[in-house]
């Protein structure tokens, strides 16, 4: 083989690169860019959301952790009247439920099932319009509970991972428009 020869599969080799390349990362965005952010909404109201399930302090966890995530991922300022902000995110806590899903060697329930069901509304006040609704917003998380532990200990520990994640994929939903 000639060396002139070799030298021809290099830009059909490059080519072949490039296009796969290309084709794989159309479309690819970064997480947490809001692109989907409407940026004229700077100042949110969000009020406690309704707890509805009778679970203690279940609302306020949850809220914190929905402000907590919506002003680092979005930056916008959180305000404590209505009438002051450009939109609003509502929120009602409609069930929590806790079920076993695993049973220990000795029959007590030792990993359990959180289900968290919610609904949302995120209106723009100043384009009049609801930008987000969903009356079936629902989260699950698992925790175990070992043996020897205390059963509430473990569920209130749970209760503020779920309210966590919870809330950051409430507002991914609402930040990348999912």
């Amino acid at each position: 083989m000639k060396f002139s020869q070799k030298k021809g599969i290099w830009p059909g080799l490059l080519f072949v690169v490039l296009s796969f390349w290309l084709s794989t990362s159309c479309g690819y965005q970064l997480r947490g860019k809001a692109s989907f952010w409407p940026p004229s909404l700077k100042k949110i109201y969000l009020p406690v959301f309704k707890n509805s399930t009778g679970r203690f302090q279940l609302d306020v966890r949850i809220t914190e952790k929905v402000i907590n995530e919506l002003v680092a991922r979005t930056g916008v300022m959180i305000v404590a009247d209505q009438d002051k902000a450009d939109g609003m995110i509502q929120g009602e806590i409609l069930s929590f439920k806790v079920d076993p899903i695993m049973v220990s060697e000795g029959g007590s329930a030792s990993k359990y099932k959180i289900t968290v069901v919610a609904s949302i509304s995120f209106t723009d006040f100043i384009n009049q319009t609801i930008l987000f609704h969903d009356d079936n917003f629902t989260f699950v998380e698992e925790y175990e509970v070992p043996a020897g532990s205390d059963f509430e200990t473990e569920e209130t520990r749970a209760i503020e991972r779920v309210a966590a994640k919870f809330a950051r994929q409430l507002v991914i939903n609402l930040v990348e428009g999912f």
